[in-house]
């Protein structure tokens, strides 16, 4: 079994990232990474560097994981479960924005269709305020 975790370099997707490492020492479980990201070709260089600074804390979290790229056009809660379809995994965690009181009466539509749409427990973190 897996964690599965979506992840963007923003603080939700740190917070995310910081949590599923948590998770996958506790559970003893793999931690699959999932970077989906709708970018242009001249970002290429930029996310390959994101993905390599990602391996580079996931070596030093000493826990067994998977970094997977997905290709631009893709849809994001649509990559988040099928990589948890596929790995059989134990949760999908997802970083959330903070909203205002308006807002907090719609969650993100990719949020949404995660927690409604998913094979397995989902864990939503907010990043700590600043």
């Amino acid at each position: 079994m897996s964690i599965v975790v979506g992840y963007l370099s923003t603080r939700e997707g740190e917070a995310a990232l910081t949590a599923a490492v948590a998770e996958s020492r506790r559970r003893e479980h793999k931690l699959v990474v999932v970077l989906s990201r709708r970018a242009k070709a001249e970002e290429h260089a930029l996310l390959e560097a994101e993905a390599d600074a990602v391996r580079d804390r996931l070596d030093d979290a000493d826990i067994a994981y998977e970094v997977r790229q997905l290709r631009l056009g893709h849809d994001v809660a649509e990559d988040l479960i099928t990589a948890a379809e596929e790995e059989r995994a134990a949760l999908i965690v997802i970083g959330l924005r903070r909203r205002s009181p308006v807002g907090k009466l719609i969650l993100g539509s990719n949020a949404q269709r995660i927690l409604l749409d998913a094979p397995c427990p989902v864990l939503a973190v907010k990043a700590d305020p600043e």
